[in-house]
């Protein structure tokens, strides 16, 4: 009898608590959010990155009736904040914006402070934003036929500008898809390498679609085509590389939303919701129009899609830039 009683009395000791955490929980969830919600971006201002991270902050701050505050933590190739992030409180007061970069970095940095698989809860992705493959104005083709020929013909000769990040990622994906191996020319930021391609210093570039219309249109550079799946808004009659023959050719930048790991679940399905109610924001969507990004689709601003995502741009880009001879430092 008075084991049977013990036995019982264990499992509700057991239980009330547990039951007082769900409700707990459950309460804090509702009331979510209480105050303002810290947005940490891991960059500059002034930056892409961070302009649509202050349309949405503001469009996410209508949805909630609450301020979000933008917080830049730039430094350490943007790893400084996801550091921090990943050690802060999971209260869904403390998130996180990134991008590809953040499934590169295995590729470039030996000992991160966190794991981008492992030590955080996946809210969903924004935004994505291609980039435009472009020549140098008197590059000697016409069609794009007659530039992968050239190419092929003249890649010892010819240079392709390389300006970190997903400059420099698509052209190393450029030279995996059609099998050449041009000279990669460093540069600290696409900015200089810009002016050199206009400057026909360098042959070949590949920069943020969203910045380039003006020397696209002024005739200072020529377009090849654009590095994602899907044409732009700012620059509509530019193909894909994809639909112009380098089939599954894909390199876009895209935006997401992270917080720290354990994250309660209603607080995160608020946080879900949150943003892709933001993204029917008329101001929010007239700036990603005005850029040339591409929204994410509802499957896209998930957990799961957002998981999906970052699990297969690790395993693209990481064997890539280790192929190419980048060692972690």
């Amino acid at each position: 009898m008075s084991r049977n009683f013990f036995a019982g009395w264990s499992f509700s000791a057991f239980l009330l608590p547990l039951a007082l955490l769900t409700l707990a929980d459950l309460a804090a969830a509702q009331a979510y959010p209480a105050k303002a919600i810290n947005l940490v971006v891991p960059f500059s201002t002034g930056g892409p990155s961070d302009a649509h991270m202050r349309q949405f902050a503001a469009a996410l701050g209508r949805v909630f009736q609450q301020s979000i505050v933008i917080e830049n933590v730039p430094g350490g190739g943007g790893h400084i904040g996801p550091a921090r992030v990943a050690r802060s409180n999971p209260d869904g007061y403390t998130i996180l914006q990134h991008n590809l970069g953040i499934s590169v970095a295995p590729a470039i940095y030996k000992n991160l402070a966190y794991n981008v698989l492992t030590d955080f809860d996946y809210i969903g992705t924004l935004v994505f934003d291609p980039s435009l493959l472009m020549a140098r104005a008197d590059f000697p083709t016409n069609t794009f036929a007659e530039f992968i020929a050239y190419v092929n013909a003249n890649q010892a000769k010819l240079s392709f500008g390389d300006g970190g990040g997903p400059s420099q990622l698509s052209a190393l994906l450029f030279m995996q898809h059609t099998g050449t191996k041009m000279t990669l020319i460093p540069y600290k930021g696409t900015g200089p390498a810009m002016n050199d391609l206009i400057g026909k210093t360098i042959d070949l570039l590949s920069n943020s679609a969203s910045i380039v219309g003006p020397q696209i249109r002024a005739g200072k550079v020529k377009a090849i085509g654009i590095t994602g799946k899907q044409r732009v808004t700012n620059l509509p009659d530019i193909p894909t590389l994809d639909e112009q023959g380098l089939t599954g050719f894909d390199m876009v930048v895209w935006t997401s939303l992270f917080a720290p790991k354990h994250l309660p679940k209603p607080v995160l399905d608020r946080l879900v919701a949150g943003l892709q109610s933001s993204m029917n924001d008329p101001d929010l969507k007239a700036h990603v129009a005005r850029t040339g990004g591409i929204f994410a689709t509802k499957e896209q601003a998930s957990p799961a899609g957002l998981q999906a995502l970052v699990k297969s741009e690790v395993e693209k880009w990481v064997p890539l830039l280790k192929n190419a001879g980048v060692r972690p430092e």
